[in-house]
């Protein structure tokens, strides 16, 4: 499950409800460029339970805009139809009864033409509400479809990362589309070298007045000891060391949990990864690729990023030493300089690249895009985390239990979408979404 991290927030920063409107059909156009590429059989499968259907995701989107905005606040408005709410309710127990996730799959009906008329419906009454009602900053509804549009730029990133592990899965390994740059594996990768921090007290949290979720807000104080943090991401040749050096076989380098389910799973590699007539080879959205060496290493669960680093005589950084190190190296704005540079979803790359001179101009490399970075910090509330009555408050508080927090943003991350306080967080097991690997120590 990507976790919708659906709650409340303070001011967003467009200053009109044109600049609102036009980011909202700007985003939901991103949704049908990404699903344009698949065939129509493509849009119903479900091959595990954690992924869903690319027609679930498509309806469900809309299905919140309609839900939570539409029957609220346009006058004599009729649903689409009456059915939509049970199968396209995600998790809202006050929304009424929902289908199982993991029927999400035997969804042949309604057709996926009728899930694109459902969109096109509920964006004509969008276009509607937003040219008609006075949306002004801040209000009740001027945050609702601002949260509309950030629920939905998750899902792109689901939508990216489902497609994959449809294909991914399918024998055939078809390409969903060509690749964008095709220069072949990487020559070479930079030194690892390390980012030191003192220790002392340092500011977490989100503090600003722009759109975010409410797990980020408390902002507090943290005590860190002087540590230091990989100035880059952990490669695909580097962790095929660990590998061939007997990492999954040793089960010394593991959590006790970790240990059970690769063994119960028989993993002995990162997802996506194929050994054939002695080499390593990958796949990808681009198809079946022969591993590039210096990219950085991705889909792999908390297990085996925590795994790798005992193997190296490291550790997985903390989230507060995460986010510190990138603020102290610059990234705390997130300015159009970095953004520009980070490799996610606009780039239309769709997976982790090697580093270029192009993006070496920091003393931390790699902090936002390519994979979501696993740290060894549990999900739980921050400071004065307070959790909103309501059907939009459900969420963040009961998912704080046995995840761990990831962050930084990956390859399918919208550039709008990101913070450098954005907490992601799976279950320690999960690999299917772009997660990788930085070390930390202490001094």
């Amino acid at each position: 499950m990507y976790n919708e991290t659906i709650s409340h927030q303070t001011q967003a920063g467009a200053t009109d409800q044109h600049d609102l409107l036009t980011r909202y059909l700007d985003m939901r156009g991103w949704t049908a460029k990404i699903c344009a590429p698949l065939k129509t059989e493509d849009y119903v499968v479900q091959p595990t339970g954690d992924v869903s259907p690319p027609k679930w995701h498509l309806a469900h989107t809309t299905w919140f805009f309609e839900t939570f905005i539409l029957s609220q606040y346009q006058d004599g408005y009729q649903l689409f139809d009456q059915m939509y709410n049970y199968i396209f309710n995600s998790y809202y127990e006050s929304k009424g009864e929902k289908m199982l996730r993991v029927h999400r799959g035997n969804m042949t009906r309604p057709s996926t033409e009728d899930i694109y008329r459902y969109r096109d419906y509920v964006d004509e009454h969008m276009q509607q509400l937003m040219q008609k009602e006075e949306i002004a900053l801040g209000t009740e509804l001027y945050n609702l479809i601002e949260l509309g549009i950030h629920h939905e730029q998750q899902h792109q990133e689901l939508l990216v990362t489902d497609i994959k592990y449809i294909l991914g899965n399918n024998p055939l390994f078809p390409v969903y589309q060509e690749v964008k740059d095709d220069r072949g594996p990487s020559s070479s990768t930079s030194e690892q070298q390390y980012f030191k921090i003192a220790a002392g007290n340092y500011t977490v949290g989100y503090a600003g007045d722009q759109f975010h979720f409410d797990n980020e807000e408390g902002v507090h104080t943290v005590y860190l000891h002087d540590y230091q943090i990989l100035n880059r991401l952990i490669t695909n040749g580097e962790y095929l060391a660990f590998i061939e050096d007997g990492g999954y076989q040793n089960f010394d380098f593991w959590l006790s949990d970790g240990w059970e389910y690769i063994n119960q799973h028989k993993i002995e590699a990162p997802l996506y990864w194929h050994f054939k007539d002695n080499e390593y080879y990958q796949f990808t959205l681009h198809g079946i690729q022969k591993l590039d060496f210096n990219a950085p290493v991705a889909h792999v669960s908390y297990y085996e990023a925590e795994a790798y680093a005992r193997w190296a005589g490291k550790r997985l950084p903390t989230e507060f030493e995460w986010e510190v190190a990138s603020k102290v190296a610059g990234y705390e704005l997130l300015d159009s300089s970095v953004l520009t540079k980070a490799n996610l979803l606009e780039t239309q790359q769709l997976q982790p690249i090697a580093l270029s001179k192009e993006n070496s101009d920091l003393p931390l490399l790699q902090m936002v895009g390519d994979v979501w970075e696993w740290t060894q910090s549990a999900y739980l509330p921050y400071p004065y985390y307070t959790r909103v009555r309501g059907a939009l408050g459900e969420y963040n508080g009961k998912f704080m239990s046995g995840q761990m927090v990831l962050r930084g943003g990956s390859c399918a991350t919208p550039a709008s979408h990101m913070r450098l306080t954005y907490r992601n967080f799976f279950q320690p097991d999960k690999r299917w979404q772009f997660t990788g690997i930085r070390l930390a120590e202490h001094i």
